[in-house]
């Protein structure tokens, strides 16, 4: 209930972030240098915006996409999750009642997705695309969007590192990490996948994550077929030597489960686990976990925890994501751009620079015979 809650207030911040940023859309003008001309940009709505949206924020995250979009004049066709379309559609619904004229924002919920989305890529009346979702369908998208060079922005996949170095506040690190894995039953792009702990704390870390994780009660997965993976990672993991703590499934519901001594050979280290599963993997120099943090596809978030002020910016700084917490697990803020590095995705939404400029289009001016 209090991520449910949590979620709503998140959606009502953007809403006021964006109506507010809304007003601050601006050109500008340049010295020409000719006297007789004069420079100016301006910018314009991009057109028609496909939204496409996952089940895991059905609230939050089509507000994200639509409200800015709308907010500099472009019109909407927001196709949510065909698992969680109600809280959309009820968006549409009190938008409608708040005077939003008809057309503007525009909901198909449906059973097929890959209709819908196909019509979105090859419409050219589409100018742009938003999507929120897997690696493997952002990329069907991307090739898509190229027969009609139709702008997209992908936020995709994650297998987020957790770096805890041997003189990082340990209690901190283990409930910053408790916080950000379970929530959502670890069903969030950018929650942590991997937690390389140093070795020097490794034993201590693991036990009181351990004795931290036994108080959880967690609710179900979306469906069995997200269960069913977590029990193949698991089987590969114990049969490549992991000792696995927890691990048992009803139905949808998945316990809480701890996998130490990890390695990168186990099928976990490499794919997005999206579940309540974490795996511990040991390390002892920075040098070392910095490559294994980097040797992945994905790359759309990080974090650190050490009380090294300069370590902390230097391993920041080397780490392949769009975002990295340095003793904190909270990144997400509507005022701070949000997007991934690599295979996690293309393009950037919020923050306080350029939020609005994924749904504007960039005209140039130039006004001659003055």
């Amino acid at each position: 209930l209090h991520e449910a809650e949590e979620e709503i207030y998140d959606g009502a911040l953007f809403l006021e972030w964006y109506a507010e940023e809304a007003k601050r859309v601006h050109g500008y003008t340049a010295l020409s240098p000719d006297p007789s001309r004069r420079f100016m940009t301006i910018k314009q709505p991009i057109g028609v915006v496909g939204v496409i949206t996952p089940w895991n924020f059905p609230s939050a995250l089509p507000l994200q996409k639509c409200v800015p979009a709308i907010s500099v004049g472009c019109t909407v066709i927001l196709k949510p999750a065909e698992e969680t379309p109600l809280s959309a559609l009820e968006h549409a619904k009190l938008a409608q009642e708040a005077g939003l004229p008809e057309g503007v924002l525009n909901v198909i919920s449906c059973l097929d997705p890959q209709e819908v989305g196909q019509t979105l890529m090859e419409n050219p009346l589409v100018r742009k695309i938003t999507f929120t979702g897997s690696t493997e369908v952002g990329r069907l998208l991307m090739e898509q969007a190229g027969k009609t060079v139709k702008k997209i922005s992908l936020e995709l996949g994650g297998n987020s590192p957790l770096l805890v170095f041997d003189d990082a506040n340990c209690d901190l690190a283990v409930e910053q990490a408790i916080g950000i894995k379970f929530y959502n039953c670890g069903q969030v792009c950018n929650t942590i996948n991997r937690f390389f702990i140093h070795e020097k704390l490794y034993d201590t870390f693991v036990k009181k994550f351990h004795k931290q994780m036994e108080t959880l009660k967690l609710g179900p997965l979306l469906n069995a077929t997200l269960a069913d993976k977590l029990e193949r990672l698991l089987k590969d993991a114990k049969e490549k030597g992991a000792h696995i703590i927890g691990g048992k499934r009803r139905g949808q519901f998945f316990e809480p489960t701890l996998v130490s001594e990890a390695t990168p050979h186990m099928a976990l280290f490499h794919e997005e686990i999206f579940g309540p599963v974490a795996p511990f993997y040991r390390f002892s120099s920075e040098e070392e976990v910095l490559a294994l943090a980097n040797a992945t596809e994905y790359g759309l978030a990080a974090y650190v925890f050490t009380e090294n002020m300069g370590r902390s910016l230097r391993v920041a700084e080397a780490l392949e994501a769009g975002s990295v917490g340095i003793n904190t697990t909270a990144i997400y803020s509507e005022l701070l751009p949000f997007g991934g590095w690599k295979q996690s995705g293309l393009g950037r939404e919020m923050g306080l620079e350029k939020s609005l400029d994924p749904f504007l289009e960039t005209k140039s001016l130039v006004i001659g015979g003055i």
